[in-house]
């Protein structure tokens, strides 16, 4: 699935240019005009990536962006902050309030394009498309192929979708619940024990390369994966 970016944006010409150059290069686009529409909107499907221009009609961005740092749902969202104001101590105060990076107007859109992009291989590595390998396991998000061990593995999209987090963020465990949030979206409300059917699907899908052990089970935390044999 493309990442999905939410544009928030009151200039409609400037929100019409970032979405037609978005949804060339491949995202899904949302956009709201100020920041209660923006709340609507990520209240509805959290996106993956937030574009938000300081000068808001109803609120300066600058707040808007230190709500969404407060709230424990949408404070981890990748956030460029796009505004006119360029002088440092306005750079210091939009980093400060929570963005991950600050791009001064007018910008190109291959610039935003290529900040988007590192934002997201830093934040969201999931998110990207650069095929991923661990060990003998190689995973291609572009072609949507996992080889393991010289053979290709068929598996379902959300075996798929699960095993590309988790090989993103290695080593790294996670809970039900999180992965619920991370690969099948916090809008969509499913049994924590889905989780578990889709594991096991995960390792049989992996089995034919005898590499079912790379998705282990931490006993009262969660799921991670690892190259590493365990006991």
């Amino acid at each position: 699935m493309p990442a999905t970016i939410l544009i928030v944006e009151d200039e409609p010409a400037i929100q019409e240019l970032l979405t037609v150059n978005l949804q060339h290069a491949g995202y899904a686009v949302r956009s709201a005009g100020d920041s209660r529409e923006a709340q609507a909107q990520i209240q509805s499907v959290l996106p993956d990536l937030i574009l938000l221009d300081w000068m808001l009609p109803d609120q300066p961005g600058i707040r808007l962006a230190q709500q969404l740092r407060a709230a424990p749902r949408t404070r981890d969202i990748p956030l460029i902050m796009l505004t006119a104001r360029g002088t440092e101590q306005d750079k210091v105060d939009g980093l400060e309030s929570g963005a991950d990076d600050y791009l001064t107007k007018p910008f190109s859109p291959r610039e935003l394009l290529a900040r988007i992009k590192s934002l997201l291989r830093r934040r969201a590595p999931q998110l990207t498309p650069e095929p991923i390998q661990a060990g003998t396991l190689t995973l291609d998000p572009n072609a949507r192929q996992v080889v393991g061990a010289g053979q290709a593995l068929p598996m379902g999209p959300t075996e798929f979708r699960l095993l590309h987090f988790l090989m993103t963020h290695a080593q790294r465990v996670y809970s039900r619940s999180q992965l619920l949030d991370q690969v099948w979206g916090d809008h969509v409300f499913v049994e924590e024990r889905t989780v578990d059917v889709h594991i096991r699907r995960l390792r049989k899908a992996l089995s034919p390369a005898a590499l079912e052990h790379t998705i282990q089970t931490v006993r009262g935390a969660g799921y991670r994966f690892s190259t590493t044999h365990t006991e």
